[in-house]
């Protein structure tokens, strides 16, 4: 079992090079003009540079377009919002209490502070976007009991975690990595493509630019569990054993199917530019993504991207950002036309 890090650790004498991902000995203290991980000072200067806030975004006119939106539109459009609402609100909490308290390089703690702010700062925008425009704001929060689809996906999601809380082993934190790559960068993908979709029509631009800035965010994310992935593959190539890396599929192989299952279910067959075979592919080229990201072999053969307009949505017109080397550039905050699609 591996202990969490003493918050406060005068007898340590840890320096810069010995510092690990996990498993290490740290002083407590923020020594950061000393960085081992030089991606993930890189990152924090990156997630600095992309602060925003929900209050920034016009909804105005999505009050007028959700009238109009079609019935089915409108459950799908409440149903994306309601699981966007749990994943955020989960990331939260699982950051600070389950993965950042076993991480001891102080500068991915750092990180992890910082996307915890920004996974709470994304459940404040879907309060301003179900407040501005749902007119059933608590049938919305509470779909996460009543709609049994959606509470199966999401006690899938939250048994993945609550097995690093009841047994903190070495390799139980590394699949929780892997977790986390699982939903910054396929259940949240995923979510999104809905809003972008209606927005290609033309409907729920303001919506879509929330959505935006969320997804701008929750790229570092995915880059940072990737990143952390793939660094403890190099300190600790022991850890990533056939038994583990088995599990690891199967955790993917689980995630799509649940996805593939809930977008079909949410979108019924009657949202324009989503087909169940859209969906599928699109699912599956995500998780082929993630694992080619992390030095993996890709589980489906044959896929390609269905869908490659939906990339645009979530790139600003002066984003210019070269992660490795750490050249941030500021993004405009500017309201979102149907001529950036």
């Amino acid at each position: 079992m591996v202990e969490r890090k003493k918050i406060y650790n005068p007898t340590s004498k840890e320096g810069v090079s010995d510092r690990k991902v996990f498993g290490g000995n740290p002083t407590g203290i923020f020594e950061l003009n000393k960085i081992k991980y030089q991606w993930a000072y890189n990152l924090w200067d990156m997630m600095l540079n992309n602060t925003w806030f929900p209050k920034e975004v016009d909804m105005t006119a999505d009050v007028r377009d959700y009238k109009q939106l079609t019935d089915q539109e409108k459950v799908s459009y409440d149903k994306a919002l309601s699981q966007l609402i749990f994943m955020d609100s989960l990331q939260t909490n699982n950051l600070i209490d389950n993965v950042n308290p076993f991480i001891t390089a102080p500068e991915i703690n750092l990180i992890l502070v910082r996307q915890a702010y920004e996974e709470a700062l994304h459940s404040q925008s879907y309060a301003v976007m179900v407040d501005s425009i749902s007119s059933n704001t608590d049938e919305i929060y509470e779909m996460w009991r009543n709609d049994m689809q959606l509470k199966g996906k999401n006690d899938y999601i939250a048994s993945v975690y609550e097995k690093l809380a009841e047994n903190p082993t070495e390799d139980q934190i590394v699949k929780a990595m892997f977790a986390n790559q699982i939903l910054e960068g396929l259940y949240f993908y995923s979510g999104f493509t809905f809003f972008y979709t209606l927005a290609r029509s033309g409907k729920m631009l303001g919506s879509a630019q929330m959505i935006r800035f969320i997804q701008r965010d929750e790229v570092t994310h995915l880059l940072l569990f990737q990143n952390m992935i793939n660094t403890v593959k190099k300190e600790r190539p022991d850890l990533f054993t056939k038994t583990l890396l088995d599990e690891v599929y199967h955790m993917f192989e689980e995630a799509v199917k649940l996805e593939v299952s809930w977008g079909q279910y949410i979108t019924n067959g009657q949202i324009l530019g989503l087909t169940d075979e859209i969906i599928d592919k699109y699912i599956k080229y995500l998780a082929n993504d993630r694992l080619k990201a992390v030095g993996m072999k890709p589980l489906y053969n044959g896929i390609e991207h269905p869908i490659k307009w939906v990339d645009n949505f979530s790139k600003f017109n002066d984003q210019k950002t070269n992660f490795f080397e750490g050249n941030v550039t500021n993004y405009s905050k500017g309201s979102l036309t149907f001529d950036d699609f």
